[in-house]
């Protein structure tokens, strides 16, 4: 992200901040939000779960339709939240310290669209006050993804995908 593009970032938070009635996702900055705030800024979509390729010589990210082992694709929430990162040690924690810095996070994404100071989709559960409306709008990995179980190391690339919206 340029340094033009941060400071527009800046400044649309800083006059939003400026509205005691706006929602918490409008009116704290990240590092303020208590950690149930931060995790509710998860619209339940499952595409961070989804694992990603990175080009060795581009450094471009190529996500493919395979998800993490631990992510019921069901419902696009992980099957042991609490103890993913003790079972999944490449499972990474999205925190206001590094969301910004997280290229391959969705435009869509909660956290990426607080972190940029864009409103929520109309879809997000804190939006529409229903966690299914993410899967109804077609923002989830619901419809397409399989889990990474079975599938041998070399064939992951065979399921590189265009990324979702």
């Amino acid at each position: 992200m340029s340094k033009a593009q941060t400071a527009e970032i800046r400044t649309k938070r800083t006059k939003k901040l400026r509205n005691p009635d706006a929602p918490f996702w409008e009116s704290k900055e990240l590092e303020e939000m208590t950690h149930a705030e931060w995790e509710s800024l998860c619209d339940g979509c499952g595409q961070c779960c989804l694992i990603k390729l990175e080009d060795e010589d581009s450094t471009d990210i190529h996500v493919t339709r395979l998800a993490c082992k631990l992510l019921d694709v069901a419902s696009c929430r992980c099957s042991d939240y609490v103890n993913r990162h003790k079972k999944m040690s490449d499972c990474l924690a999205i925190t206001p310290k590094n969301v910004r810095t997280l290229r391959w996070l969705p435009e869509t994404c909660g956290y990426r669209r607080a972190a940029e100071g864009r409103e929520l989709e109309w879809w997000h559960p804190l939006i529409s006050g229903d966690p299914e409306t993410v899967h109804e709008a077609g923002i989830s990995v619901r419809s397409f993804a399989r889990s990474e179980k079975g599938v041998r190391e070399s064939a992951i690339a065979r399921y590189i995908i265009d990324v979702i919206k």
